[in-house]
């Protein structure tokens, strides 16, 4: 079962069957965005994406801000995400 808690607090359960029989790699990145924390994590699972198959979950794990000259000029998501690994 996967819990996901949105920013508007609404709750999210997600079930999803397991193979016990698979192995799964988990990677760290960090996503960043001018907008949003929202879209610094997308960007990262979406350039995961592009040279990873079978992503799983990504789970975010920290935010920040870059801030420069007392202003936010950027957002950054650091996202764990998992993808199954072929053996």
């Amino acid at each position: 079962m996967l819990i996901i808690i949105n920013t508007a607090g609404t709750i999210n359960l997600f079930f999803q069957e397991v193979n016990m029989d698979s192995v799964y790699k988990v990677i760290e990145l960090v996503g960043s965005s001018v907008n949003s924390w929202e879209e610094a994590a997308k960007n990262a699972v979406e350039a995961a994406s592009k040279s990873l198959t079978d992503l799983r979950v990504a789970e975010i794990k920290e935010l920040d801000m870059v801030i420069t000259d007392g202003k936010v000029t950027a957002f950054r998501a650091k996202v764990r995400v998992s993808f199954k690994f072929n053996m």
